[in-house]
């Protein structure tokens, strides 16, 4: 099993959603309103007047076998739009109940 943390602009959030049951993942918790800066580029995301968008996260837990094409769509949709904000990190989950 493994988890996948993404993070995003909160106008992906239904696209994120739909790719993750395009991908068979059903089970999956949704950060909202959350703030944030990228490492490399792109614009702060503070809600505030100076930087008035926000961003949101999702972490699922999922099958190794739908890690790669799970990956492979969020790519392409920060590649459509890498303005915006897109980042995904995989954990290997050692436990679950």
């Amino acid at each position: 099993m493994k988890s996948i943390f993404i993070t995003f602009d909160i106008s992906h959030k239904e696209a994120i959603i739909e790719m993750l049951t395009h991908n068979n993942c059903r089970g999956f918790s949704f950060f909202d309103q959350m703030q944030g800066r990228g490492s490399v580029s792109g614009e702060p995301h503070y809600g505030s007047h100076a930087w008035p968008s926000t961003c949101g996260a999702i972490i699922t837990i999922v099958e190794d076998k739908v890690v790669d094409n799970i990956m492979k769509d969020i790519k392409a949709l920060d590649e459509d739009s890498p303005q915006l904000g897109l980042r995904a990190f995989v954990w290997n989950i050692e436990k679950s109940y």
